[in-house]
């Protein structure tokens, strides 16, 4: 049996350079600043956002800009990768509660809703935050029940099962 040692000499130490440029190219993490295209869809295939046919987006991790869960994904990718990923119904934008569906009385609404406007079911209207601190909360107008609004002010993604499908085109 022939031994090649200049041979796997080289090879060795080809092997140890590519892997500290690949150590000192950082991966996504807290504050990063990324460039990427994805796609979020149902599990019927369904797509609710799509990138991949227009320009990418750009976010920075963690500042609110994707779905914690969605950013979870995301972490310590490096530019060029591409991933998909399954989310379970609880994980993508979280369960739904429900004590988030609300009544609401017609004369409240008949304050923040356009009377030019009819409501109908499915329609997102806001509402300021009971703290009263200028926050705005929006629901999903469900229906009418008596004299009273029923909204929805669940995420309208929460307890679904997703897809996310990403490709990371830059990174800083």
């Amino acid at each position: 049996m022939r031994h090649y040692p200049e041979f796997i000499e080289s090879l060795l130490s080809a092997m140890s350079t590519n892997s500290d440029a690949a150590a000192g190219q950082e991966g996504i993490r807290e504050g990063s600043h990324v460039t990427l295209h994805f796609r979020l869809s149902l599990s019927d295939g369904q797509i609710v956002f799509n990138t991949f046919d227009d320009k990418p987006a750009t976010i920075q991790i963690g500042e609110g800009q994707f779905a914690p869960a969605l950013e979870r994904c995301l972490i310590a990718l490096r530019e060029g990768d591409e991933r998909s990923y399954q989310l379970g119904p609880d994980d993508g934008f979280g369960p739904r509660h429900p004590d988030l569906v609300q009544k609401v009385s017609k004369s409240l609404l008949d304050r923040y809703a356009d009377p030019t406007d009819p409501i109908e079911p499915g329609d997102v209207v806001e509402f300021p935050t009971p703290d009263g601190q200028g926050g705005r909360v929006a629901g999903v107008f469900k229906g009418w029940e008596g004299g009273s609004a029923v909204f929805d002010f669940n995420h309208p993604l929460a307890g679904q099962p997703l897809k996310l499908d990403v490709r990371i085109i830059g990174l800083l």
